[in-house]
Formats: structure tokens, sequence, C-alpha cells
């Protein structure tokens, strides 16, 4: 299984990064907006809306607020074909003042590697940008 792991340091408090990150169903408006048009919670999943209507359906597999540990799963169909992924966001505590934002990706096949480090690198980036901008 091919393993994707970046991290960043958001100029954000732990505190303010958790509280985007486990907010679940407004990943469109907290950490990728334009990115991401729409999402919506149906029980256990969360379907986001592509800007070009395009459905991608994520099972929620944990949120654990004491770990700061938000863990889920792609299920279909998105834009990569993947037999396998499971993927967690953890924000630590850096320096007092500002987050580690970590994003650990698992999938299969193994070829789809650098296609999910690529779309993982600049979506982290992207998700630092938003919540420096105190628009989370």
């Amino acid at each position: 299984m091919a393993s994707v792991r970046v991290e960043t340091i958001v100029a954000a408090s732990p505190g303010a990064v958790w509280a985007a990150i486990a907010d679940v169903g407004n990943v469109h408006r907290r950490l990728l907006p334009g990115r991401v048009a729409d999402a919506r919670i149906e029980g256990d999943e969360r379907i986001l809306t592509l800007p070009d209507g395009t459905e991608v359906r994520e099972l929620i597999v944990a949120i654990d607020h004491e770990q700061r540990r938000l863990a889920y799963s792609v299920q279909g169909p998105g834009r990569l074909t993947l037999a396998h992924h499971h993927a967690a966001f953890e924000v630590h505590d850096h320096d007092g003042t500002r987050a580690r934002l970590v994003w650990t990706t698992d999938v299969l096949p193994h070829d789809r590697e650098p296609a999910v480090r690529a779309r993982v690198e600049r979506g982290i980036e992207e998700m630092r940008a938003v919540l420096e901008s105190h628009r989370a």
C-alpha cells in the first residue's frame, strides 16, 4: 500500500485548526472553498460536490476530539480509480501559538501514489492559506 504523509505549520491556534477539521459538514466553507463546492452529511458519510458537479463519497471513520484526529475513507467514485483509500488528519501544537497539521493518506493501487501525493500536497497548502486567512 502506498502511503503519503505531508504536514504544514499553520499560523493559527491548534484549537482553531482542529475546529475547522472536525467540522466535517463544512469542508467547502472552512478548508477548501473553491475546490469543494458543497458538502452534505448522510449518516456516517460525507458527500462532497466538486465545482464541476462530480460527487465524492467519504466514510467518516473517526472524529477523536481528545487526540485531534479525523479519519476518513473515500468510498467513490472520485476522479482517481482507487481500490483502497484511508486518510487521517492530525492537529498538534507546534509552539503554543501555531498548529502542525499532518495529513496521512494510504492508497491502493501503488501506482496512484504520485497523483495522490500531488493532490494532498496542494490540498494541505490550500487549507493552510484558508486557515491563516481567518476564514476558517
